[in-house]
């Protein structure tokens, strides 16, 4: 399979996992492994992040431009900008001061497994709890609860664990109704995926070709397109079905990469 098509198959995926729990990073390094697709420092897992985020953009653009517009007059709108930049910011430190030790330790196939697998189980659990629900709107959250959202979201720099699974089951513990987590999650993403990706770029344009910045566009491509489907239709389904066909998602592609892996190395 040629470099082009991988990059293009792995920006599909990136784009159908960003926004779901069931970690985008684990499953694009899992696949990548097996077709031997490996870029360099990493960073394609990080910066075809742009497709997704440019794909939750588009979909929320008029909630956001709403939300400018109301900076100044309204001071639920400056609380609910406050709430996200406080809740971004743990990922931010962490996430620099970490930077290397994650790229260099945790992205390991058997551990993104793992992480699957035990994700799985957690969301599991999740779905089964009658949790106190007193939070229906993401935009009004209490700014304490921001902030250790965001302590939780830092979870998701384990490959495999998953930035929206982290964030949405936190939201979840700390009262908020479903709907208003997963939409919270994408919020949160805005800032928290751009973050990422600025970051790497900064930290690795030196060493990436003209070849690798033409993988990157393939995948930031594909991945926008597979994203705008996903950010349309998953807020509604996770309100009817709950997160347990992503759970067992999780437990069946970790299982399968630990067998494979064995089996393949």
């Amino acid at each position: 399979m040629s470099d082009l098509l991988v990059a293009a198959v792995l920006g599909v995926v990136e784009g159908l996992t960003e926004f779901l729990p069931v970690s985008s990073t684990g499953h694009l390094l899992l696949l990548g492994h097996f077709l031997g697709f490996e870029s360099k420092g990493k960073s394609f897992e990080i910066l075809v992040q742009l497709g997704a985020i440019l794909a939750i953009l588009l979909v929320y653009f008029r909630r956001l431009l709403d939300i400018v517009l109301r900076l100044r007059s309204d001071p639920s709108a400056r609380r609910f900008v406050i709430g996200v930049l406080v809740a971004f910011l743990p990922a931010a430190l962490i996430g620099a001061l970490a930077h290397g030790f994650i790229k260099g330790v945790l992205f390991n196939p058997v551990l993104v497994c793992c992480s699957l697998i035990a994700g799985g189980l957690v969301l599991l659990v999740i779905d089964e709890m009658e949790l106190e629900v007193k939070h229906h709107d993401a935009t009004a959250f209490p700014l304490p609860m921001y902030f250790k959202i965001g302590l939780i979201q830092c979870l998701a720099m384990i490959p495999g664990v998953s930035r929206s699974g982290s964030t949405i089951v936190g939201a979840m513990l700390l009262g908020a109704d479903k709907r208003a987590a997963a939409e919270f999650s994408f919020f949160l993403a805005m800032p928290t995926m751009a973050g990422a990706f600025t970051y790497d770029l900064m930290k690795n344009y030196k060493v990436l070709t003209s070849g690798d910045t033409l993988l990157i566009g393939v995948g930031f491509v594909t991945a926008f397109i597979s994203a705008l489907i996903v950010v349309r239709s998953f807020l509604d389904f996770v309100s009817k079905r709950g997160f347990t066909p992503f759970a067992w998602w999780r437990i069946v592609v970790g299982s399968a990469g630990l067998a494979g892996l064995w089996v393949f190395g």
